[in-house]
């Protein structure tokens, strides 16, 4: 099984001015005691559940670029990203940039987008769900028309909402045939369908019971479509905080290992968690030493080198 940090919050010790530095600590760290992947929200506001609006929350494709640049092996994404916040060429631009100056370690994160605050409070174009869905659709088409050959396919694209009369893609991804694309999300309808069609991996989020329902159903997309299933990593989202000793509020590493098992034992093959506190390094650094060599033989292997 795979592991991936999602650094959801940026409110850390030593306001504003230590946030660089503190972020570049954390994802060196996590890079070098083992996480597989390494992502942050799309977001432009603190999102509920995690903390208040105003509190610091970093643009996330210029975040991942500064992650590039410190780490060397983890691959890196958004998780996941709003289809509204970017035009469809931007998106594969932005991804494609990050997949040459990480050596080949991009991933492009996207989804249909919820957070109508935010949206409204920025300006942001906030159209129907129906509507992202088209142009989540559009871009997804669009993806591999650019990420075509050695400089995209140059051909004329026409989707439900885009047009676009050059797709050429200059300097190329380095990842080959693309940087692998995964799409959050668990709609039975219309999000695990697109994922059976265009992606090379899902994320969903719940315990396992939720996690073994929502890949039941993209399954049956897949026979639908005559995608083989074998080919989409399986990825699952939560958050938690760990210690090394038992106590309340947090998961000790045996507990950590134990939760993962159920999720691998549901379909997953690869981990993706946020974690209280992750600016104490102490934390990250107890998972690569008690809990990542103990995971790596859960579940069934990733299609996704």
């Amino acid at each position: 099984m795979k592991i991936g940090l999602q650094i959801d919050s940026f409110s850390w010790p030593g306001g504003e001015v230590a946030i660089g530095p503190t972020f570049a600590e954390v994802v060196r760290t996590a890079d070098e005691v083992g996480f597989d992947s390494i992502w942050v929200m799309d977001h432009f506001f603190q999102i509920r559940g995690v903390g208040r609006p105003e509190e610091p929350m970093l643009e996330g494709m210029t975040a991942m670029g500064f992650a590039a640049a410190i780490t060397k092996r983890a691959v890196l994404g958004l998780m996941v990203g709003g289809i509204h916040y970017r035009e469809p060429a931007l998106w594969i631009k932005a991804v494609t940039t990050l997949d040459v100056l990480s050596g080949g370690r991009a991933w492009f994160g996207i989804g249909a987008g919820w957070n109508e605050e935010e949206s409204r409070g920025l300006g942001f174009p906030f159209a129907s769900l129906k509507e992202r869905f088209e142009w989540l659709e559009d871009t997804l088409r669009f993806a591999r028309e650019m990420w075509q050959g050695p400089r995209g396919s140059e051909v004329p694209f026409h989707g439900a909402h885009l047009q676009a009369d050059r797709p050429l893609n200059s300097p190329q991804a380095l990842s080959r045939p693309h940087p692998p694309i995964i799409i959050g999300g668990g709609g039975e309808r219309k999000t695990l369908r697109l994922v059976a069609q265009y992606a090379d991996a899902c994320n969903i989020f719940g315990g396992p019971d939720n996690i073994r329902h929502k890949l039941a159903v993209l399954r049956e997309h897949c026979d639908i479509v005559g995608r083989d299933y074998a080919t989409i990593e399986k990825t699952n989202l939560s958050g938690f905080d760990i210690a090394a000793t038992d106590g309340p509020g947090h998961l000790t590493p045996a507990q950590l290992v134990d939760r993962m098992g159920g999720w691998a034992e549901a379909g997953s093959q690869h981990a993706i968690f946020s974690l209280d506190g992750v600016h104490d390094l102490a934390k990250l650094e107890l998972i690569g030493r008690d809990v990542i060599p103990h995971i790596r033989d859960l579940g069934s292997p990733s299609p996704i080198p």
